[in-house]
Parts: C-alpha cells; structure tokens; sequence
C-alpha cells in the first residue's frame, strides 16, 4: 500500500503539470497527501521541518543561477545581439543547410549561457523564413529547435551554465566541466544521430509532396533586418561566459579559497566554515553570467537603456517563477524519499547492479514523471546521491563520470508531453502536440539513448 500511495503522489503531480496547474502549488499538495495517507498526524511537521526546508535550500543554492541567467538571456535579446548572431549564423550556412543552421544557433545560445525559453523566442522567426525558403514542412521547426536548444548544449558539453549542469555539482561536489571527454562524446553522438533523424524526416515529407504549408497559426512578422550590430561584438557576451567560467572554476577560485574558506566578520563573531568544493560550481556560473551581464551592457548600452528596467523585472519575475516550481519538486522529493513506500523504490532499484546505470535510471524516469529536467534530477539526487556515491565509490567510479550521468539522463525523457519547456515551444510555433509532438519525442529517445552510450564508452575506454 506504501508504494502505491507513492506511485499515486507523483503521478498526481504528473497529471496536474500536465493540465497546466502550478506545481507550486500542486508539488506540496501532492506530497501532504502522501503523507497524510500514511502518517496522518505527521501532515503539518513534515510540511514546515521537511518540505520548507527542502524548498528553501534549493533556492538559496540556484536562485542567482537562475535569476542572473534570465537576466543574461533578456539582455542579449532586448539588446538585438540574439538577433545578430542568428542572422550571422543562418548566413554563413545558407538557406540549404536550414536545419543545421537553426540547430547551430540554438546550440550557441545555449551554451553561452542564454535560457532556452529565450532561444525558442529569438530564434523561431527565422526558422520560420528558413522553412518557408527551402519548402520544409513547418511542423519540424519545434524537433528542430529542440534538438539544438534541449539536447546536448544543456545539460551533455563539459561548461555550460545551464542549471541542469550545475545542480550535480553540489551532490558531488563538481564543477561545470566535469567529465569533459564523456560529454563531449555524447555531444558528438546526440549531434550525428539527432541530425540524421531531422534529415531523414526533411526528405520523407520532400518526397511526400509535402513543403511548408498554409493556414498556419502564429506566423511572425517578416524580419527586420535593418541596424544589426556587428556579429563579434553579439557574440562576445557568450564567449566571456563560456572562458570566465572555466578561467574562475579552474585557478581563480582553487586559488584564493582552496578546499574550505572559514568566515568571520567581527572577533565576536562565530566563524563560519564553507565547504568552497562543493560551492565551487555554482560560484564560478554566477561569476562568469555577471561578467557577461556587465559586457552586454558595455556594447549594447544605448539600445538597452531605455528597455533596461522593465526587462530586468520581467526576467527576474520569470525567473523567481522557475526556481520556485523547481524548488517545489525538490521539496516534494525530500519529503517522498522520506515515506515507506519509497524504500521499495529504492530497493527495487538496488537491484539494478551497475551504479551508473541505476543513477541514469532513476533520473530518467524522475525527469519523465515530473516532467522536468532540473525537478527529476533534484528528486533523484535530493532521495539517492548517497547511495549512488558509495556505489560509484566501491567501483572506483570517479565522481566527474557521475556528474555527468546525471546531467545527461535528466534531460532525457524530461521531455514527455507535460513538460514546460515543451508546452511553451509548441504555443509559440503555433502548433499541436498531434502535428509536432511525434519528432519531439524522437529527439528524447535519441537523448536517453545517448546517456547509455556514454556509460558504454566509460566502461570500455575508462575516459573521463
């Protein structure tokens, strides 16, 4: 009964993100009835002493990853940069090579620190002209996008600053560029396989007699190309992001803090020790955003200003409003990890034998259910890191290698039909679920695939 009262938790929570209710709301909702099916009298302690606590924890360690990432992204946009480097990229390929070239362009946004709602924003009106150019069904442009926005730029290529990057980092104390030969190959493998499946659809529809299509909803306004700004000055924020990054992660912060920095303000005070290797991570991504926060500016100033403060307000509302439905489902995994029934979860999944393929699991079906990448990974890691890491231990497994299983599988099936990210892209390239949702998902399998063939290469070349 204790696992089905589980299993009933989380595929509420799955049902209500699906329909479009707040998981804030939902997430602790979900896991109180939970508790209430179980201990009845424990529904208001676990609620203040466990859930909270959980909730808050996770916000004061990735609220300013989240927040100087929105603000990164909006300035890019507000700025016209995004702008610039999309035509800049879309130019250099051409129009024949229209998916590879929209693929680039997310793939860059993303990995110079840009959010991916951004990125579907700023580069779904030139997708659009390229389609339409080269006669390429429409309802490819969302798997399109996905497959250079969701795949292996977010969470698989050793450094980027996306959050389900640097959530591993304080489990396992990490950093951004853990595992980079690992990741790097499951880059390459998303990339070949992830193409030659769009590539593959292109010509099926080609030789259906199927080109761009009419009465579509959502078209945007034609281009405006007129006062770009120069293509290597829009491209530099995400440069100074991508080296500062690997620059304050490698020797700045080693180098002024070492393993542990102790703080004590005033004689009096009582010092504080902090763990600086399991910080390291997280530092050194909002270092490396405010850095390319400080550069948009400097460049982009005199197109900003104007826009500077209302942009600023909307990315920090978005991102209040994302760090909290993450937090939430982080909340709502401490406090499921914690019941009876979860044991058997855990125990079943003892069962698996291989520690990496037990960790890729757990993540992979956690992201699926609740339908997001960084809540999965949180869940999975809040409930199982321990477990995970004395495994990895008594398999000499390095914790570089875990890291960067976890990133990866949590962005494999988080991309089921209720996700966020989903939803949003499908409304802004005013398309169903029915007309586009069937190549999103083949992009997801090609991902979860990829996370097996990285934990295959580890255990035939013992790269890292």
């Amino acid at each position: 009964m204790s696992f089905v009262i589980c299993l009933f938790a989380l595929f509420f929570l799955m049902f209500v993100a699906y329909r479009g209710f707040s998981v804030i709301l939902f997430a602790p909702i979900a896991a109180l009835l939970a508790v209430l099916l179980t201990s009845p009298s424990s529904v208001l302690p676990v609620y203040s002493n466990m859930f909270m606590e959980s909730m808050v924890v996770f916000v004061k360690n990735y609220f300013p990853v989240f927040m100087l990432g929105a603000i990164f992204g909006k300035l890019i946009e507000i700025s016209g940069f995004a702008k610039s480097i999309v035509h800049s990229v879309v130019k250099l390929l051409g129009p024949s090579r229209a998916m590879l070239s929209i693929v680039a362009v997310c793939a860059l946004l993303t990995y110079g620190g840009v959010s991916l709602f951004v990125v579907v924003f700023a580069v779904y009106p030139f997708a659009v002209e390229l389609f339409r150019e080269v006669n390429i069904p429409k309802r490819l442009i969302p798997a399109t996008i996905a497959m250079g926005a969701f795949t292996f730029t977010m969470d698989s290529l050793p450094g980027t600053p996306q959050i389900q990057n640097i959530i591993p980092t304080t489990f396992f104390k990490t950093n951004a560029f853990a595992a980079p030969i690992l990741g790097s190959l499951g880059a390459l493998f998303i990339l070949i396989v992830g193409m030659a499946f769009l590539d593959h659809r292109r010509r099926q529809a080609a030789k259906a007699g199927e080109g761009y299509g009419t009465g579509h909803l959502n078209e945007p306004e034609p281009i405006e190309l007129t006062q770009l700004c120069n293509p290597w000055i829009a491209i530099s924020p995400l440069f100074v992001v991508g080296i500062m990054n690997m620059v304050i992660t490698r020797w700045i912060i080693p180098h002024f803090y070492g393993d542990t920095t102790t703080i004590q303000l005033t004689a009096t005070a009582k010092p504080i020790i902090v763990p600086v290797s399991k910080m390291v991570g997280i530092w050194s991504v909002e270092a490396a955003l405010v850095l390319g926060i400080l550069t948009v500016v400097a460049f982009g100033w005199t197109k900003i200003h104007s826009k500077f403060a209302e942009g600023t307000k909307s990315a920090i509302g978005g991102a209040l409003l994302a760090s909290l439905n993450t937090a939430s489902e982080y909340g709502f995994g401490s406090v499921i990890a914690a019941l009876p029934g979860f044991l058997l979860i855990r125990d079943a999944l003892g069962h698996v034998p291989n520690p990496l393929v037990k960790e890729a699991v757990s993540v992979n079906v956690l992201a699926g259910i609740t339908g997001s990448a960084s809540g999965g990974m949180s869940i999975a890691l809040a409930a199982m890191s321990d477990q995970f890491i004395a495994a990895a231990n008594a398999a000499h497994i390095p914790m570089e290698v875990l890291h960067r299983v976890a990133a990866m599988a949590s962005g494999g099936m988080d991309t089921l039909p209720h996700n966020g990210a989903v939803i949003t892209l499908l409304a802004v390239t005013g398309l169903t679920h029915k007309q586009s949702y069937k190549d999103i998902f083949a992009i997801t399998c090609i991902k979860t695939t990829a996370v097996f063939v990285v934990i295959g290469l580890f255990y035939l070349t013992h790269l890292v």
